[in-house]
C-alpha cells in the first residue's frame, strides 16, 4: 500500500457506485482496483467526466454479478482516479485513492448504474493521551507481527511508524493485515478513532497468536519427523538383526527374491551372485540410489529362462508340411532342417546348429526363420545388425553405468521365456565397428558352439548356456562377414526364384496375402497365368519377390477402386489388363536374334536378379593395329578380350587365317548395355567366337550362347 495525499474536500453530494467484491478501500491510501464489467467501465468513463470522483461499497454476497442497492454496505468510502489502463481483451485496471468515509442517503439512480446522493462522515476524536498510547502499543505490537507473519516486510512496519495519526495507523494495519472483508468493513464503519484502534489492537494481538500457534505445531510436525525417522533407522536394524537370527518377521520384498531365486532354478554360480547381491540389498534403504540398481540387477537374474525350454516337435512330416506351406522350393534349406529334426529324434542333447542364409533382398530368408520357428514348435526372436557398432548391444553394459541392461541376446531370451529359442541375427555382413568396440567379435563367443555353453554377459557377469539356441544368420553377401566369423556359420545360399518358381510363388503366397489386405475376393478378381507372367518378365527385375508383391498390390488396389465405385464384374487379370493398369513396361529383356550376324555372339552373364543374355559385338576398320574395348568393362574382363585377341593371333595357320590378317586393322569389342558396369572373365570365350566371326566373315548361330573363360592355349 502507498501513503495517499491529504484529504481533498468533495465537491459534490452525487457519486457514481461502484461495487467491490473482497475489497475494501480505506482514506489515505491507494489501491489498484481491475473490472471487466462494461458498466463499470462504462461507470468509470463517466466518473473521470464528473471529475475523476467515484464511491466505492464493498458486496455482501461475491457471487453476485449485478448488485443492487440492498446488495452493498451503506458506508464506504470516496475515491479519486489517478491513473487507468485499457487492455486489448476489454479488461480495465487503475489506482484509486481513498479520500474520506461516506455513506449512502439515497439512489437517484440504478441504470444504466448506480448514483446515489452521499453524506460524508466526520470521525469523533478522543482523549489524545490515550490514543497516543494506543498507538504505540499497536506500533510495538505491529513489530512482533512482522517477524512471525510470512505475508508481511520490514515495509510494512516502516510505514505503519510513519503513520502520524491514531486514525491513519488504524486503516493502514486494517488494509494489510489478514483479516477478512466483512471485518475491514467493520473497522470502515467505526468513526471513534479510539474504538477503531481498539480493534486492530486485538486483532493484530489474534493474528499474533494464531501466528505463533501455527509455529508451534511446525516444530512439532518437524520433531515427529524426525522421529519417525529414527524410527525407521531402528526399524530396519531390527529387520536385520532378525535375519540374523532366522526371525524374519513379515515378508518383505528381499524376502520375496530370496524365494524367486529358488524358483529360477539357477545354475550354482549364477544362484551365488543372486544370494550375494540380496544380502547388499537387504542391508540397503530402498531410498538410495544403490537401491534401484541392485533390485534390478535381481529381477534380471531372476526373470531369465535358465532351465526352462520348450518342447521341440520332432514329427518330420509334419514339419516338412509347415516348411511347404510357408515357402515354395528351397529345397536345400527345407532338407537342412529336417536333418537337424531328424539326429535330435536320435539323440536329444545335440547342440543347434548356426545357419547363415545367403542370398539378395526378398528372397524370404526372415520369414523362413520364423517357419522354422514354427516347424519345430519353438519362440522366435529377431535382432537386426545392420549398421550395430557399439559391442555393447551383443554383450550388454556394465552394471558400473547408470541405465545399463543386457545385450540383445539376453534380452530376447528373458523376452521369449525359453532357453531354447531361434533366434534370427539379421543382416550379419552389414556390422560395422568403431571406437565403441567390434561387434562381430562379440558374436565369435555367441555363434561358436564349443564356447557359447557358458556365455558371459558383462551386465549379467554370470555365465548363460546359449548352446540349445539354434542361431539363424542372414546376409545379402558372404564376403564382407569377417573369416573368423564366416567359419563358424553353415552358409546356405539362397540364389533366387526362376521365373516358374516367382509364378508359383505369386499363386499360391502374395496373390491371396493381397486379396486378403485389400478387402477383395475371388468373385472380384482372378490372376490369369499370362498377367502374372507379364508382370515378372515387364515390371520386376530382381532374384526375390518384393517387388512383384508391390506390382500385385498396385493391380489390386486398383480392382478394389473399381469394386468401391459399384461396378461389381469381375476383373480377369491377363496380360491386356496388366498393361492397362500397370502402364508400359518397365524392364525389356535381351532376345535372340532369328538370323545370326558376323561378329555378334550372345554370351550369359550372371547377375544379382538372376541369369541374363550379354550380346559380344567385334568389328574392325582400317588402320593401325590396336584393340579397343567399350561398355564400362573392368580390369578382368579387358583382360578376357586380350588373351582371345593373344590366342587367335598365336593359332591363325589352325583358324585357317591368314598369319598377317591383323596385320592393318583395328579391333574394337563392345558390350551393351554401355551404362552397365561389367566384369568377370566368363565372356572370354564369346570374346574370341565373336572375333573369329568378324575374321572369318561366317554368323554365329543366334541359339548358341556361351559363357566361359579361356587361356592363351584355347583351353576353356
Amino acid at each position: 500500500m502507498e501513503k495517499a495525499k491529504p484529504k481533498e474536500e468533495i465537491t459534490t453530494q452525487v457519486l457514481p457506485i461502484l461495487p467491490l467484491k473482497g475489497t475494501v478501500v480505506f482514506p489515505f491510501l491507494i489501491v489498484p482496483l481491475m473490472i471487466q464489467q462494461q458498466e463499470q467501465t462504462r461507470l468509470v468513463d463517466e466518473a473521470l467526466m464528473r471529475g475523476s470522483r467515484v464511491g466505492l461499497f464493498l458486496q455482501k454476497d461475491t457471487e453476485i454479478e449485478n448488485p443492487g442497492p440492498n446488495d452493498l454496505y451503506s458506508v464506504g468510502t470516496a475515491g479519486n482516479i489517478l491513473k487507468m489502463l485499457r487492455f486489448p481483451d476489454g479488461t480495465v485496471r487503475f489506482l484509486i485513492q481513498g479520500l474520506s468515509r461516506i455513506r449512502i442517503k439515497r439512489f437517484t439512480t440504478l441504470t444504466p448504474h448506480m448514483m446515489a446522493e452521499i453524506e460524508e462522515l466526520e470521525e469523533v476524536q478522543n482523549d489524545s493521551l490515550q490514543s497516543e498510547a494506543l498507538q504505540r502499543n499497536l506500533t510495538d505490537q505491529i513489530k512482533k507481527l512482522v517477524e512471525l507473519a510470512p505475508y508481511l516486510n520490514e515495509e510494512f512496519h516502516i510505514s505503519a511508524i510513519n503513520q502520524d495519526t491514531a486514525s491513519k495507523l488504524a486503516d493502514f494495519v486494517a488494509s494489510n493485515l489478514n483479516i477478512s472483508p466483512e471485518s475491514r468493513q467493520e473497522v470502515l464503519e467505526e468513526l471513534d478513532v479510539l474504538k477503531r484502534s481498539r480493534i486492530l489492537y486485538h486483532a493484530v494481538n489474534k493474528e499474533i497468536e494464531v501466528l505463533e500457534l501455527s509455529q508451534k505445531i511446525q516444530a512439532q510436525a518437524a520433531d515427529e519427523l524426525g522421529k519417525s525417522q529414527r524410527h525407521y533407522i531402528l526399524r530396519e536394524q531390527l529387520k536385520a538383526i532378525r535375519k540374523e537370527l532366522g526371525d524374519y518377521g513379515e515378508k518383505g520384498e528381499a524376502e520375496e527374491f530370496e524365494k524367486k531365486i529358488e524358483e529360477a532354478d539357477m545354475p550354482e554360480i549364477a544362484e551365488k551372485a543372486a544370494l550375494k547381491e540380496l544380502d547388499r540389498l537387504s542391508h540397503m534403504t530402498p531410498s538410495s540410489a544403490e537401491y534401484t540398481v541392485s533390485r534390478t540387477y535381481l529381477d534380471w537374474l531372476v526373470s531369465l529362462p535358465w532351465n526352462k525350454s520348450t518342447t521341440d516337435r520332432l514329427g518330420l512330416r509334419k514339419a516338412k508340411k509347415v516348411l511347404d506351406e510357408d515357402h515354395y522350393n528351397l529345397v536345400k534349406v527345407k532338407d537342412r532342417i529336417l536333418e537337424y529334426l531328424a539326429v535330435r529324434k536320435l539323440k536329444s542333447d545335440v547342440k543347434g546348429p548356426i545357419l547363415c542364409f545367403v542370398g539378395p533382398p526378398g528372397v524370404g530368408k526372415t520369414s523362413l526363420g520364423k517357419s522354422i520357428a514354427r516347424a519345430m514348435g519353438r519362440q522366435f526372436a529377431r535382432v537386426s545388425l545392420g549398421g550395430m557398432r557399439d559391442e555393447a548391444e551383443i554383450r550388454g553394459h556394465r552394471r558400473t553405468y547408470i541405465g545399463s541392461i543386457p545385450g540383445r541376446v539376453i534380452q530376447n531370451l528373458k523376452r521369449c521365456g525359453s532357453n531354447n529359442p531361434i533366434i534370427m541375427l539379421d543382416e550379419i555382413d552389414k556390422l560395422g565397428s568403431d571406437f565403441r568396440g567390434d561387434p562381430a567379435s562379440a558374436l565369435l563367443e555367441v555363434l561358436d558352439p564349443e564356447q557359447n555353453d557358458s556365455f558371459s554377459d558383462h551386465y549379467l557377469d554370470v555365465p548363460f548356456d546359449l548352446s540349445r539356441v539354434m542361431f539363424i544368420t542372414t546376409a545379402n553377401w558372404a564376403e564382407p562377414i569377417p573369416h573368423v566369423l564366416r567359419d563358424r556359420m553353415e552358409l546356405i545360399h539362397i540364389p533366387g526364384y526362376t521365373d516358374n518358381e516367382k509364378l508359383m510363388i505369386a499363386k499360391r503366397h502374395l496373390i491371396p496375402k493381397q486379396l486378403e489386405n485389400h478387402g477383395l475376393t475371388r468373385s472380384n478378381i482372378a490372376f490369369v497365368d499370362s498377367g502374372i507372367r507379364l508382370v515378372i518378365d515387364g515390371y520386376t527385375r530382381e532374384a526375390g519377390v518384393r517387388n512383384l508383391e508391390r506390382e500385385i498390390a498396385s493391380v489390386a488396389r486398383k480392382v478394389a477402386r473399381k469394386v468401391a465405385s459399384g461396378n461389381k464384374h469381375k476383373t480377369s487379370v491377363d496380360a491386356k489388363t496388366v498393361s492397362r493398369l500397370l502402364g508400359p513396361k518397365k524392364f525389356v529383356r535381351e532376345v535372340l536374334a532369328r538370323e545370326g550376324r558376323i561378329g555378334v555372339v550372345p554370351g550369359l552373364a550372371y547377375t544379382s536378379v538372376g541369369g541374363e543374355l550379354l550380346f559380344i559385338e567385334a568389328t574392325s576398320m582400317p588402320g593401325k593395329a590396336t584393340l579397343t574395348l567399350t561398355g564400362q568393362l573392368g580390369d578382368v574382363m579387358k583382360e578376357s578380350a586380350q588373351a582371345a585377341l593373344s590366342f587367335i593371333r598365336s593359332n591363325a595357320g589352325a583358324l585357317k587365317l591368314p598369319a598377317d590378317v591383323l596385320k592393318d586393322k583395328g579391333i574394337h569389342i563392345h558390350v551393351p548395355a554401355g551404362a552397365t558396369p561389367k566384369d568377370g572373365p566368363s565372356a572370354g570365350i564369346a570374346m574370341a567366337v565373336a572375333l573369329v566371326s568378324l575374321l572369318t566373315e561366317q554368323p554365329v548361330k543366334p541359339c548358341l550362347a556361351m559363357t566361359g573363360e579361356i587361356t592363351l592355349r584355347g583351353e576353356i
